[in-house]
């Protein structure tokens, strides 16, 4: 039998299934989707198998093994391998990336090079001897920590030892030991009557294994249960009265229970919107919804009750949020609703936790997967539903290799398992609310909230004119009023910025310097509880300069506003406020998302004041006022999505106010009061920002209108980055048709990160046969030649920001 295997390399040359002979052996155990151990060169890689056939071109004196079967039930499956082939088309990666981004962390290789004894010990120098003590392998690093690597080679050449590659998975099963008692009673009898009267302890505890044959307990808890130590009970089992096993258990993800509960009456909208996703589910039809609800209309509530039905069809959903910080708060929902049947998948879990909630859900124990954008891999095998909550959101669009849209991958797994996919969205992306239009998704309206409260007021304020008058505060008059009514009445609060840190720059008054990081060109952020400059690209951290690194003056100046100087100007002005900041410094810690919506959601503070994570999904009934501190932010970057962008956080951040029985009220303040995109956020009117923002995007020739293709290049040497920059654009030129807009080379906006430089080229097309092919020859020529001049090429096929 021959396997045929994609190894765990991701290079060119090898980017493509190679025979391997199964061993007699292993003939009846490997499947397909299975891992395995294989000789590749000089050393064991992992692999996945892909088919298993009878034939093979490759002769027999070069066709080799498999070393080791790692997986009895394959971790991949068919659809899954089926799946890595389109997304190796469509997002223009090898296999074996495709293969790996499907599992979690914990079924990936970790290679460790180990130094094996192949001679008698005593043949080996004293100082290596020592090392090896007992062992037959050691670790090769426990080698070189010695500084004992020319003895090392020494060795080596003379055949005493060698050198092996060990392929581990990263993670474990986690198992706990327990003790079972033995289930013959007349044997426990005898065990307990042959024991020493003054073993009064041991006596007590056979007798009392006596009346609990068959049973099993965990060890500490049974010794505090009985009152004994643990050599006691040590002492019974060795005389055969029980006996230690291991047994596996889950590592919980939740950091708490949920309470019960049970389905909403629905309105008349919710209503219509489910029945026509049902009927789709009865029909077994890949349709896509697109739910366009405004914020507070119950758009969860629909999920749940589609997600009730598909459990009572006997199959399973996966809903995707784009936030890890909505996570918690969304898990908790479902959880209440459908207890244990919930798994919950993101990037804030422990290796283990992700590990034992992947294999949950490939064994069937859970019908609902909850979480960020890797849960649309999740294995399920009777998939009913797929949902995609906040689906206009940046975040469901992976920006490293394979660089996939969740939302793609969404509707491939529904074509596949005919089954609908729900992209809900109070202010869907263009590109969706264009296809709806078109009728390539069904449009699904919730334009009342649930509970038929009115949306909150909104107020936007001219900062210009608040200058005017005097007042040069980052709080305008209207909300530093708004703060001090709402802390009287005992009411939260949200205050919403887009940037994290204390400052946005350092700058030198008496020359103008900016402090600029040393590998990007880009300026540094300063952090004040740390009291460092941090480039939030690199990660690069140095301490806050004195003086001016250019002309020494001493007139340092921090410019612009982050979270933690907001937070230290709340502190001034309001000092009896209790605030809770969250943003990603404060957030790092596992858990932390959750420790802050809970103290929110208890009323242990006034104010939430946060970045982009606070702007959605969050639902908190004491909610009256949000004040949105800068607008400008997301505005003025040079992106064609920035008015989207813009429109999209005013609309979501100003849907956390009002949500329940308090009225809603928020403040916008922004020094462009007169843009489109904030003005319709005021009202909240999705469809006359529609309208403005396509006709735009129609002038200026973007998506959805047109398709678009970033290639960046990147190179140490900036010449170099540029003139490659230019070969990619003279291929395009030569291979790609007249109707194809292409725009480049040019220095990307941050122009040096990780001191690499980066030049980019942009396609504009409608329709290019042509354009995967070519863009496939263009990598072929990049990995076959470029590579080897440290020229660095990335293609995304559809670009989040540009």
């Amino acid at each position: 039998m021959i396997a045929q295997i994609i190894v765990d390399v991701s290079a060119y040359p090898v980017d493509r299934p190679f025979d391997y002979l199964v061993p007699a052996e292993l003939e009846e155990l490997v499947e397909v989707g299975c891992r395995v151990k294989v000789p590749f060169g000089p050393r064991n890689v992992l692999g996945f198998i892909t088919s298993l056939k009878d034939q093979t071109d490759v002769p027999d004196n070069k066709l080799k093994a498999i070393t080791q079967l790692l997986d009895i039930e394959p971790v991949l499956t068919e659809e899954m391998l089926e799946l890595a082939k389109w997304m190796t088309v469509h997002t223009l990666c090898y296999e074996i990336d495709a293969l790996q981004v499907m599992l979690p962390s914990a079924l990936r290789a970790k290679y460790e090079k180990t130094i094996k004894l192949t001679t008698e010990l005593t043949n080996l120098p004293d100082e290596l001897q020592s090392l090896f003590g007992q062992k037959e392998m050691i670790p090769y690093k426990k080698v070189e920590a010695a500084n004992l690597l020319k003895l090392l080679k020494y060795c080596m050449k003379q055949g005493f030892v060698e050198q092996k590659t060990v392929v581990k998975q990263q993670g474990k099963v986690k198992a706990v030991r327990k003790v079972k008692v033995l289930d013959d009673v007349f044997k426990l009898q005898e065990i307990a009557t042959s024991i020493p009267a003054r073993a009064k302890k041991q006596v007590q505890v056979a007798e009392w294994m006596v009346e609990h044959a068959g049973e099993e307990f965990i060890p500490h808890e049974l010794c505090e249960m009985l009152n004994i130590t643990s050599a006691v009970l040590n002492g019974v089992i060795e005389k055969g009265a029980a006996s230690y096993f291991k047994e596996e258990v889950y590592r919980n993800p939740f950091a708490k229970d949920a309470h019960k509960s049970k389905a909403l009456e629905l309105t008349g909208e919710q209503t219509e919107a489910l029945t026509q996703i049902l009927q789709s589910m009865k029909e077994k039809a890949a349709t896509t919804f697109l739910l366009h609800g405004i914020t507070g209309s119950g758009k969860t509530e629909v999920y749940l009750q589609a997600i009730q039905e598909a459990i009572n069809q006997g199959q399973e959903a996966i809903v995707l949020v784009p936030e890890i910080s909505l996570t918690p708060q969304m898990t908790e929902r479902f959880r209440a609703r459908f207890g244990d049947l919930v798994a919950v998948m993101h990037s804030g879990l422990s290796k283990g936790e992700k590990y034992d909630e992947w294999r949950k859900i490939g064994r069937g124990e859970v019908k609902v997967a909850v979480g960020a954008r890797s849960a649309i891999f999740a294995p399920f095998t009777n998939l009913g539903l797929i949902i995609l909550d906040e689906e206009h959101e940046s975040t469901y669009k992976q920006e490293d290799t394979p660089r996939y849209h969740a939302r793609d991958v969404a509707i491939w797994r529904s074509h596949f398992h005919h089954c609908p996919v729900i992209l809900g969205s109070a202010t869907p992306s263009l590109e969706s609310f264009a296809r709806a239009k078109k009728n390539v998704y069904t449009l699904l309206t919730l334009s009342e909230r649930a509970k038929k409260q009115s949306l909150p007021s909104v107020q936007v304020v001219d900062m210009r004119e608040e200058l005017h008058s005097g007042n040069r505060s980052m709080f305008s008059t209207s909300l530093t009023e708004a703060i001090q009514e709402r802390l009287a009445r005992k009411e939260q609060m949200v205050l919403f910025l887009n940037r994290r840190g204390y400052s946005s720059f350092v700058l030198c008054r008496d020359c103008g310097t900016v402090v600029q990081c040393k590998n990007c060109d880009i300026s540094m952020t300063y952090h004040r509880s740390t009291e460092t400059l941090k480039c939030h690209y690199c990660g690069y951290e140095q301490h806050v300069p004195t003086e001016c690194p250019e002309c020494h003056s001493e007139h340092i100046r921090f410019f612009g506003t982050g979270t933690q100087k907001i937070e230290a100007e709340i502190h001034k002005v309001f000092p009896e406020a209790r605030v809770l900041r969250m943003d990603v410094d404060t957030t790092r810690q596992k858990g932390a998302h959750e420790r802050i919506l809970d103290d929110f959601g208890a009323g242990k503070a006034d104010i939430l004041l946060g970045t982009q994570m606070i702007a959605k999904g969050l639902d908190f009934p004491k909610i009256t006022l949000v004040g949105v501190l800068s607008a400008d932010t997301s505005l003025n970057l040079p992106d064609f999505r920035a008015a989207e962008r813009t429109f999209q956080l005013l609309t979501q951040v100003s849907g956390r106010a009002g949500r329940h029985d308090l009225p809603g009220e928020v403040i916008i303040q922004t020094y462009s009061p007169e843009h489109y995109a904030i003005q319709l956020s005021k009202e909240q009117h999705y469809e006359p920002f529609y309208e403005q923002e396509m006709a735009m995007r129609h002038k200026f020739a973007y998506p959805p209108y047109f398709y678009v293709v970033l290639i960046q290049v990147t190179h140490e040497d900036v010449m170099m980055a540029a003139e490659y920059a230019g070969k990619v654009m003279d291929w395009l030129k030569l291979k790609l048709s007249t109707q194809v807009g292409l725009i480049g080379p040019t220095a990307a906006s941050i122009s040096r990160v990780q001191n690499r430089y980066r030049y980019q080229c942009l396609i504009k097309y409608k329709k290019e046969p042509n354009l995967i092919e070519t863009l496939q020859q263009l990598i072929r020529i990049y990995r076959t030649e470029w590579i080897k001049k440290g020229i660095q090429l990335t293609v995304d096929l559809d670009p989040s920001t540009i």
